[in-house]
């Protein structure tokens, strides 16, 4: 992304992460023409919310998902038009957002619009990451030891279920900076609602120790003894995190909330303890590969959270509409990360982190069925008949289901590229992915086995095909032998 004054959308471009998604075969001239032209519509004529509760426009998010994946031009055009009839319409703010007043506005969203033009210029100016470390990681941008209410951008960059952090993830995986932009502006007018587990003290805290994790968890040690490490410079895994919050009594019986309080209320209860268990989680710096290793940690952990989690032996499904959030956004992690400076880094995946953390436990906490799940017949997911003949000397034979599904994954991508859902293409594509990147575990490697996770050795490549299977059987299932979509469900896992 030069720094030079430039198109904002342009032809995308690969992800400066080799752990991005390749783009799948369909791409085409016609298909990109539509793509580059419908973002800079939306983009000029629509604004960030497309109603007062703060729901999030997802046009830029479901386009480029939908191009990515290969779909035609004309299933591009009419997503637009689907997503398009209910976006609010841009407007002007009020006034103008300059260095100097930045702050003055943040959380409010009359300034969206101006703060899109300051975005613009900084990126023209000064290119893509030194923004984002300017205005998102920079100590000055979130706590500067002022009287003056504190920006906390990293804070209302993670704000709003992950959509700014997602948003501008698919600016910076696709090289668009007019998508970057759209991320930045949305962060700018979104609220620092997790101060309390994003705190000034983040940027200069290092992980505690194994005798400060101990001491730190005393009454609720005594349950936790086998959770401790012996020694500090041990890998701390995300699943060892997971499995001393589901050991911890205080989350047991969260109480079932409104949607719109459901983070909130977690963070107000919770925070000290949140704040312990992302810090227990080790970061090593110094290890060449620790980024990737820990980005690695963070895809299974919530997967398995939407997934294993999502999943009861005789019970349909839960595909919860807030876990697969946690899900869709871990895509991005690798392309934010691959340019920004070593702190920001790990600013960044620890703040992603408890995050995670916060909503998992506000949503009710399920455990993991592991053993169970990796028993079930869900390995090789078929879509529902009418199947096309199979060729007579089909392989492995004419009469197997596989002459007709060859790879699983196929009918499921090609489903969700033509549902009317701006958030099911998304998650396939993320999970379809991780099958390709992650496949080839087996079970029992020992980077899983030696976490606290009951049965974490059971885990293996197979899961994304699994849970990708599972949900479009949840959503796209036959009623009364009529196609009816269903929407994500939001229940919740709440024992009360």
């Amino acid at each position: 992304m030069p720094n030079t004054p430039q198109d904002l959308f342009p032809v995308p471009t690969p992800s400066p992460s080799r752990l991005s998604p390749a783009y799948w075969p369909g791409i085409s001239h016609e298909s990109t023409q539509v793509l580059r032209a419908s973002l800079k519509e939306n983009h000029e004529k629509f604004h960030v919310f497309f109603s007062p509760k703060g729901f999030h426009n997802h046009l830029a998010h479901y386009l480029l998902a939908l191009w990515a994946m290969g779909a035609d031009h004309d299933i591009i055009k009419a997503a637009y038009q689907h997503d398009s009839a209910h976006q609010l319409p841009a407007f002007e703010s009020p006034e103008a957002i300059t260095a100097e007043h930045f702050r003055d506005h943040l959380g409010d969203e009359k300034f969206y619009n101006a703060y899109l033009k300051f975005f613009t210029e900084a990126i023209q100016s000064k290119g893509v990451w030194a923004v984002l470390e300017e205005y998102i990681f920079d100590q000055k941008a979130n706590f500067d030891g002022s009287d003056k209410a504190q920006p906390e951008m990293l804070n209302r960059f993670l704000d709003g279920l992950l959509h700014p952090m997602i948003h501008a993830g698919y600016g910076v995986e696709f090289g668009l900076p007019g998508t970057v932009v759209e991320g930045l502006a949305s962060a700018a007018v979104h609220k620092a609602s997790a101060t309390a587990i994003l705190p000034a003290s983040l940027w200069a805290s290092k992980p505690v120790s194994a005798l400060e994790s101990l001491t730190s968890r005393i009454p609720s040690a005594l349950t936790l003894e086998s959770s401790v490490s012996t020694s500090p410079s041990k890998n701390v895994h995300a699943f060892t995190i997971l499995a001393r919050i589901l050991n911890d009594h205080q989350f047991e019986d969260v109480e079932k909330r409104e949607d719109i309080g459901i983070f909130t209320k977690t963070v107000e209860k919770h925070s000290a303890a949140l704040n312990m268990y992302v810090k227990e989680w080790t970061f090593d710096s110094s290890h060449p590969k620790e980024v990737e290793r820990k980005i690695e940690e963070l895809v299974w952990a919530n997967v398995i959270i939407y997934g294993i989690g999502g999943w009861t032996k005789g019970e349909d499904f839960n595909s919860d509409f807030f876990y697969m959030h946690l899900v869709t956004s871990s895509l991005f992690l690798s392309s934010i990360t691959a340019n920004l400076k070593p702190a920001s880094q790990e600013l960044l995946l620890r703040g992603y982190f408890v995050e995670c953390l916060a909503w998992w436990i506000g949503r009710g906490r399920p455990a993991f069925d592991i053993a169970a799940f990796f028993e079930a017949d869900t390995a090789y997911p078929t879509p529902p008949g009418p199947f096309p003949a199979p060729h007579a000397k089909s392989l492995p034979s004419p009469t197997s289901p596989k002459a007709t599904t060859a790879n699983p994954w196929l009918p499921i991508i090609q489903s969700s590229l033509v549902v009317p859902d701006d958030h099911l293409p998304k998650l396939q594509r993320a999970l379809a992915h991780y099958g390709s990147l992650y496949g080839t575990r087996a079970p029992g490697q020992p980077d899983f086995a030696e976490t606290e996770l009951p049965f974490a050795e059971k885990l293996d490549g197979s899961l994304f095909i699994r849970t990708a299977g599972l949900t479009n059987q949840r959503l796209l299932r036959v009623r009364d032998d009529v196609d009816v979509f269903r929407f994500w469900d939001r229940k919740g896992f709440y024992k009360l």
